[in-house]
């Protein structure tokens, strides 16, 4: 394999260059026929085409399906410069002034059923099927109660904020 690639390794370099976006790209590519071709070596025919042939044939197919492969995947732009991303405001957002308190005093006010589920969801770390097993509720109530249960508070904690749940959240 290492003659093959040394020989060879030209050819299928600049037929990967051909179809690739980039460097990384072209690399996979050949890795990619490299690979294809150790598997595939006895599909070789000499009467049919030179070692030469055969491999560039193999390196285009794999080029092509790579090609074809990345034009179905989205590109995707890299993240700025830290420089050119928002600078965090000194205030704190609502999410941030939440202090644990006031979270305990919101769940506080949730039924006392649903406190039960919380505590042994969140306080615990039981799951859902863990959660039937010990309190015997079906499957459902649990996560209505648990998901109910999340919307009160959030609702209940920008209540206290002063800024009004959108439709969506007061279901």
């Amino acid at each position: 394999m290492e003659h093959c690639v040394t020989k060879y390794g030209g050819l299928v370099w600049s037929i990967a260059q051909r179809y690739a976006r980039d460097r990384s790209s072209a690399e996979d590519i050949v890795q990619e026929t490299f690979t294809d071709l150790w598997k595939s070596a006895g599909r070789y025919d000499p009467s049919v085409a030179t070692e030469s042939t055969f491999i560039g044939m193999l390196a285009r197919r794999r080029a092509i399906d790579f090609a074809r492969k990345e034009s179905r995947q989205p590109i995707l732009e890299p993240l700025p410069d830290d420089e050119s991303l928002p600078h965090i405001s000194p205030e704190p957002s609502a999410a941030l002034r939440c202090e644990s308190q006031d979270v305990r005093d919101a769940l506080k006010q949730l039924p006392e059923e649903t406190q039960q589920i919380f505590s042994l969801h969140f306080d615990e770390g039981m799951t859902h099927p863990e959660i039937v097993k010990k309190t015997g509720l079906p499957l459902g109530t649990v996560k209505t109660r648990l998901r109910r249960g999340l919307i009160d508070v959030r609702n209940i904690l920008h209540r206290l904020e002063g800024v009004q749940p959108s439709l969506s959240s007061a279901r």
